[in-house]
């Protein structure tokens, strides 16, 4: 999963080499912290957050047979 948000991602910004995605574990929530340049931030981002949100979208479809809840946060 960590792979395929990373790949997402470096796909979308202009300095790929900063992007990193770190996992954080909680109770029955999984959390994918997402580091990019902060000139990249916008893009990954989306106007109004549609980028995110479909980024988020992905992810917790393909995150459906993981008995738990994930979710991305976007880090500059």
């Amino acid at each position: 999963m960590e792979e395929l948000v990373g790949v997402i991602a470096k796909a979308l910004v202009d300095h790929p080499e900063d992007v990193a995605v770190k996992k954080v574990e909680k109770d029955h929530l999984v959390v994918y912290e997402l580091t990019v340049h902060p000139e990249d931030v916008g893009k990954v981002i989306g106007k109004q957050g549609r980028i995110a949100k479909a980024l988020r979208t992905v992810v917790t479809s393909a995150a459906v047979k993981m008995d738990k809840r994930v979710t991305v946060d976007i880090i500059s």
